[in-house]
């Protein structure tokens, strides 16, 4: 007898229609708020783990300064911090994503990049990785997706099978999962990688005018990976090798430094670009979008404390300054909810307040009491607004820019009319041979661990991203792939 099938529903038993796609206006529009199924997912999420960070447990940070060296850049935004000279402290959190605290520096995992900028208009934190694009496009899918990278629930060890099942089920991965398994996936320390805001965000100027922006870290020192077999010998030889790496460096005063620089999209060209320019599974081809040189960012102090400084350490999408904004990237729009419900669980209520997070600039609002209040609690002020008492108040000249959004509510399928396949294979094609058998052995050595008929829908994919590709894998797995059915990709540029 064929299996009955099972309804999937809210903890509350209310059945669930769609658990793949966000309510949005339109297939590019904003997430709307009365979206509960993906507000009920992440705030489980963001409670399954006490007290270490449920991703981007282990990391390492470092306090520095980035400056401004583009002199134009006030036709793209009225922030301060990108005034040609104007210097600005910050402080940068690295991490691998998927283990736990204990886990070894050179697992094969994202690396996060997060970037406290303590400007004179409040903090901007920008909450990125070592990589341009991520694993899915929809918030809804991410607890599922990283519960794929933890432990099984029964054997408590980590499962390929779950990995490449939820991947093979989910083509938006590829582009990750090739980036991943490549040199890139194991970098040499922290100082020797990128850094990307992988989102898309906005940038608004003195005339109001609304720019789409994704902001880049090249490294000045070179881009260095480890082969998997030297990740894997690091891994048993020193599991902090990253942390002691970038510590070392910046005591003995050689100070780790990246080139910053920006892609720029008009708003009027966001609404007919090709490629979605809010998917957070696509780049933004740079023959389109050449990188634009804003300055540089310098780490050259060490922590004095590893959990006050480093393990409170909170990072919030949602902290931007005047002159920058958001987008309806559906992942970002996840994040602005996520991140800060995340910290007051893991941290308290009162997380803004410590010394790591406090912005260098006055604080002045009407949230009060909670959890470890640690200050004069804004002594006698009011609490509440409107008031007769001279409290704060708002400022009109800091609304949010107002933007019009069309399209129907609906839980839109962001499979329909997007291409998973061809930016992957172009990456593919970018690698030079040796890394190209690099790449196929990692997924092979991964791959191989999973079953026969998830090994073949993953293959599926890799055919249709480059048929090298693809039979590349399948050879190393021992696989014949004439019934897949390769189709050839377009030969788009990266």
């Amino acid at each position: 007898m064929p299996e009955e099938k099972k309804q999937l529903t809210t903890a509350a038993g209310r059945p669930v229609g769609d658990n793949q796609n966000s309510l949005t206006v339109g297939p590019r529009g904003p997430i709307v708020f009365e979206d509960y199924l993906l507000f009920e997912k992440m705030a489980h999420f963001n409670r399954e783990r006490v007290p270490e960070r449920v991703v981007h447990a282990k990391g390492s940070a470092a306090y520095g300064h980035f400056t401004c060296t583009n002199p134009d850049m006030a036709k793209y935004t009225t922030a301060k911090l990108f005034s040609k000279g104007k210097q600005t402290p910050t402080f940068l959190r690295f991490s691998t994503v998927g283990g736990e605290k204990g886990s070894a520096d050179t697992e094969r995992d994202p690396r996060g990049f997060a970037l406290k900028f303590y400007t004179e208009e409040g903090n901007w934190d920008m909450v990125g990785n070592n990589t341009p694009v991520f694993f899915i496009r929809d918030p809804l899918k991410f607890g599922d997706f990283i519960h794929t990278q933890k432990r099984d629930p029964q054997t408590n060890l980590k499962s390929p099978t779950m990995m490449w099942d939820f991947w093979s089920l989910s083509p938006e991965s590829l582009h990750q999962v090739t980036i991943l398994f490549s040199d890139r996936g194991t970098p040499d320390g922290y100082r020797h990688m990128d850094g990307f805001s992988s989102h898309t965000f906005s940038l608004i100027n003195a005339k109001n005018e609304l720019f789409y922006v994704k902001y880049h870290f090249k490294t000045k020192q070179g881009i260095k990976n480890f082969t998997g077999e030297e990740a894997e010998t690091m891994k048993g030889k020193d599991p902090d090798y990253a942390q002691r790496d970038l510590f070392n460096a910046i005591a003995k005063g050689d100070f780790p430094k990246w080139r910053v620089a920006v892609q720029i999209m008009t708003e009027k060209e966001a609404e007919t670009y090709p490629i979605n320019p809010f998917d957070l599974t696509k780049v933004w081809p740079h023959k389109d979008y050449p990188l634009i040189e804003v300055g540089e960012l310098v780490l050259d102090r060490n922590p004095e404390n590893y959990f006050a400084e480093v393990e409170q350490a909170a990072f919030d999408p949602k902290n931007i300054v005047q002159g920058m904004g958001y987008s309806p990237d559906k992942m970002l729009q996840g994040r602005l909810i996520s991140y800060p419900d995340a910290h007051r669980y893991r941290i308290g209520v009162n997380y803004d307040a410590l010394p790591v997070n406090k912005p260098q600039c006055p604080v002045m609002h009407y949230s009060r009491d909670g959890s470890m209040v640690f200050d004069g609690n804004f002594g006698s002020a009011p609490n509440y607004e409107p008031n007769s008492f001279n409290g704060p108040k708002e400022n009109a000249e800091y609304r949010e820019r107002p933007r019009p959004v069309t399209g129907s509510l609906d839980r839109h399928d962001h499979h329909l009319g997007n291409d998973d396949f061809t930016q992957a294979g172009n990456l593919f094609r970018l690698l030079k041979p040796d890394a190209q058998k690099r790449l196929i052995g990692n997924i092979v050595g991964s791959l191989g661990n999973a079953p026969k008929a998830i090994q073949e829908r993953q293959i599926g994919h890799f055919l249709k991203a480059d048929p090298a590709y693809g039979r590349g894998v399948a050879e190393g797995l021992g696989l014949n792939v004439e019934h897949l059915q390769p189709k050839e990709p377009a030969l788009a540029s990266r």
